[in-house]
């Protein structure tokens, strides 16, 4: 099971299956807020809506597609219809009518629910407990990520705005058709970790010529039906996702207390505890698709060389940097480990957001200091992402790891939907939060722009004071972190 640099074979399988997954998201992502405002005609508020409801119910699903997995269909089943849905979905944003978008975006929903949490655990399975290269694993594992969510700005945005929408999905929709391909290739590589748990037991019959694998499906469909009028309610979402958040975190408190055995009861609760504080980080960095995208449209220069850059291949800015800087801080991990000198997961979360803030200081910095005809300097905008990036690296493939190191081995894919459970929130937050730099209008129906000199400080000020908040958490975040790492139990 090993292969050069000492990791299972697998771990290529699905860097690669997860790189195009995610250049078919970040393709679909980079577009779609100016999708909605361009071609629709939105308003800020109104595409924010969408944009919050949606990017919620995409991190919502994995609770769901989880725990199918952990009890029924088993990882490769779950990431193989999740993928096709993931497909569908794309190959429909590519029909620019308002319902199909709308379908377009359930379809997605649905299929990454399926998809993100399996193929994450599946990473965890390759490696027996205790394993020290699990989290150089999953540095790797991101790293193909990041690798699909750079060059999907670059090439989906460019396409989509220079030659047409459609073009921009289409081939958003042909990096999700490659993910599954390569999945199913490399299955003998994952040495069966992605079975199901009881094969005979999704042979059994519900009801005459119906298995409960075939109930899975059909129950899919219409999952997606439900999910094509939530992404057009904004506040519904709100409130269900509010319901379903109190009833995870309630069958998660009672499993806890009831369940688990000392350690694993500090360990899991140490994880919830920082699952609880990447919500605060994921609700400011996730303005990068929202707030900040029309930010850079709207009043960054963005002419370099004589030509003027589209503003969705700004996006790949921080999967760029992650590719830099990726390998630097795995590298500085291990390095840091073998002297004894690695910080903690906490005090790693609490770096990471400190950073984040830092980033949005900078972009304040940036928009008061923007010349009178309103346009930052492009610089702002770059060094604004870098610090995001840095501070991402110290806490998102941190966290895909400590969710599989410190969850008990059962819930392991729950948990795992449950730290996007976590994001789904964030992602409403974040919906939320962008309204508030909204320029187009409060209730109108079609968009109206104002000037850039006008709009320059209404982003600028929303930035400076998402800066305030995210130091002052993370400093918080620094000093608990001592007591958290201790409840680890020896997890580091």
């Amino acid at each position: 099971m090993q292969v050069q640099k000492g990791h299972p074979k697998g771990l290529v399988v699905l860097f690669f299956a997860e790189m195009w997954e995610r250049f078919s998201f970040y393709g679909m992502r980079a577009l779609l807020v100016f999708y909605m405002t361009r071609h629709f005609l939105f308003s800020d508020n109104a595409a924010y809506a969408v944009y919050g409801s949606y990017t919620a119910l995409v991190y919502a699903t994995p609770v769901l597609g989880g725990l199918i997995a952990d009890r029924l269909l088993g990882l490769r089943k779950a990431v193989v219809l999740g993928g096709v849905l993931m497909a569908l979905g794309h190959f429909a944003m590519a029909i620019e009518t308002e319902q199909v978008f709308y379908f377009a975006l359930a379809l997605l929903i649905c299929g990454n629910g399926f998809f993100k949490p399996n193929i994450s655990t599946t990473v965890g399975r390759l490696y027996e407990e205790g394993d020290p290269r699990r989290d150089s694993g999953f540095t790797i594992f991101y790293m193909g990520i990041n690798l699909g969510a750079a060059a999907a700005p670059l090439l989906c945005g460019y396409i989509g705005e220079t030659y047409g929408w459609k073009y921009g999905f289409g081939l958003a929709g042909v990096g999700m058709v490659f993910g599954i391909c390569v999945f199913l290739a490399g299955q003998k590589y994952l040495d069966h970790v992605a079975e199901p748990p009881d094969a005979e037991r999704l042979r059994v019959k519900v009801i005459p010529g119906l298995t409960r694998e075939h109930a899975v499906y059909i129950g899919s469909a219409l999952a997606v039906f439900v999910f094509w009028q939530l992404v057009q309610s904004g506040r519904l979402v709100g409130t269900l996702l509010s319901l379903f958040g109190i009833a995870v975190l309630a069958a998660l408190l009672y499993y806890l207390f009831t369940k688990c055995e000392p350690v694993e009861r500090d360990r899991m609760g140490v994880a919830m505890v920082l699952i609880a504080f990447s919500m605060v980080f994921w609700a400011f960095f996730e303005q990068a698709g929202s707030s900040i995208n029309l930010f850079t449209d709207r009043n960054v220069e963005r002419t370099l060389f004589g030509a003027e850059i589209p503003a969705s291949v700004f996006q790949s800015l921080n999967a760029l940097f992650i590719l830099m800087f990726g390998p630097l801080f795995g590298a500085m991990w291990v390095r840091l480990a073998r002297i004894g000198k690695e910080p903690s997961t906490p005090l790693k979360f609490g770096l990471g957001i400190v950073q984040l803030g830092l980033g949005f200081a900078v972009l304040y910095f940036g928009a008061s200091t923007a010349g009178p005809d309103g346009i930052v300097w492009l610089g702002w905008l770059v060094l604004g992402y870098l610090l995001h990036t840095t501070g991402e690296l110290c806490l998102s493939p941190i966290g895909l790891s400590m969710i599989t190191k410190l969850s008990p081995v059962r819930i392991g894919a729950m948990m795992m939907g449950t730290w996007f459970l976590a994001s789904a929130f964030a992602q409403y937050i974040a919906g939320l939060i962008a309204m508030l730099t909204g320029v187009s209008g409060e209730d109108e129906a079609v968009a109206r722009i104002p000037k850039p000199e006008e709009t320059v400080m209404i982003y600028g000020n929303v930035f400076g004071s998402i800066a305030v908040v995210a130091v002052v958490v993370g400093v918080l975040v620094l000093l608990v972190s001592p007591m958290l790492a201790k409840r680890m139990r020896g997890v580091h």
